[in-house]
């Protein structure tokens, strides 16, 4: 018999699967050490939800102040009067 709603098992898809595995490779890499890959796969879903959101604002927001660090880096070194070079020797 076939099963009118289409899928007889109710697992995850290709895309479920794929987006879990990202989910637990960016906490174990961006993390730098502090989780394992058994750990974070094992974590309830609410927490890895958490722990992800937290890790990348923090990732959001060293590369806020970053930017800013280099907007004024860029600012002073605009600041700065570039000597004026000759590109000829005067005749004395």
């Amino acid at each position: 018999m076939i099963c009118p709603l289409g899928s007889t098992f109710f697992g995850l898809t290709q895309g479920d699967k794929l987006a879990i595995y990202t989910t637990i490779h960016e906490i174990v890499f961006h993390g730098k050490g502090g989780y394992s890959w058994s750990e974070v796969y094992n974590m309830p879903i609410w927490l890895r939800k958490f722990t992800f959101n937290k890790l990348k604002d923090w990732y959001a927001e060293k590369k806020e102040e970053n930017d800013q660090a280099v907007k004024q880096a860029n600012r002073k070194a605009s600041k700065i009067k570039k000597p004026a070079y000759r590109t000829r020797a005067s005749n004395k």
